[in-house]
């Protein structure tokens, strides 16, 4: 053998063992094995998809909801049925005193947190000039307060190494007609996070945004006709809209030990519609 075949053959073989043992390693341990995650809004939809892929790294989860009891318990059984622990909590996010009480549920049951998923939100579009008070205080109340009130308590009590993620929306960039205080309401978790990752420093845990673009759930279809979605559609470059899935990909990924890296951002998971 020459000198130079000598030599690839020795570089390849670590290359080699090192991805058998990294393949042996994902198949024995998970990232979130030991470790626990609380999904706020987590019944249906992206949280629900979030809760169970959490589950799937070995996360035990507390399942959050506000009326779907059903819907919630039903994630439980799915993660239970897996193998994987989770209780569900009702909490409205709107209330510091719920939030704090299912920080509390989860830590009698847990033992402490080591995620926080801020995703429990709502949309109410109309043009300004046709927004009620009503529809325009509510969307502050969850998604402006509800995403600090969790967010603070995630600050007190996920451990150290842990991370914390709350939900933006692409909605900031697109800016379309109706969106206007929705965005708002999402465009303050992107500067929630950026701060809340210095303010937590020297505690290694990693604070970001997430922004999903269009994700099939019904907080996106619903009061939209076939056209206006496919209308959607044709300006995604992947030419479909986003699944619950692809964003809990996407969390999963910013929860391992890869992604620690990743803090203070705004990370955009929109399939390119921005």
């Amino acid at each position: 053998m020459s000198r130079r075949n000598l030599l690839g053959a020795a570089a390849i073989v670590p290359l080699a063992t090192g991805a058998i043992m990294g393949t042996a390693s994902a198949q024995t341990a998970r990232s979130g094995t030991g470790k626990t995650a609380i999904v706020t809004g987590s019944s249906r939809g992206i949280g629900a998809a979030v809760a169970k892929r959490l589950a799937r790294e070995g996360y035990s989860v507390t399942v959050n909801f506000v009326v779907n009891r059903d819907m919630a318990r039903a994630v439980v059984r799915d993660i239970e049925s897996a193998g994987r622990k989770a209780i569900s909590v009702q909490a409205d996010v709107s209330d510091p005193n719920a939030v704090r009480r299912l920080f509390d549920e989860n830590d009698k049951a847990f033992g402490g947190v080591d995620v926080v998923v801020a995703n429990a939100g709502i949309m109410r579009l109309a043009p300004m000039s046709d927004m009620t008070d009503e529809n325009f205080n509510r969307m502050i109340d969850v998604n402006l307060k509800g995403g600090f009130y969790t967010m603070r308590e995630g600050a007190r009590r996920v451990r150290n190494h842990g991370r914390i993620i709350t939900f933006s929306s692409s909605i900031t960039q697109l800016r379309s007609p109706t969106y206007g205080p929705y965005a708002a309401s999402k465009a303050a978790q992107e500067l929630y996070a950026n701060v809340l990752a210095k303010e937590l420093a020297g505690r290694m845990i990693s604070v970001n945004a997430m922004a999903p673009g269009l994700v099939n759930t019904t907080l996106f279809t619903d009061g939209k006709t076939a056209q206006e979605i496919s209308g959607f559609v044709q300006r995604t470059p992947h030419r479909r809209l986003g699944e619950p899935e692809d964003i809990a990909n996407v969390i999963a990924a910013l929860c391992s030990p890869d992604g620690m890296w990743v803090s203070g951002q705004t990370v955009f998971a929109n399939g390119g519609v921005v």
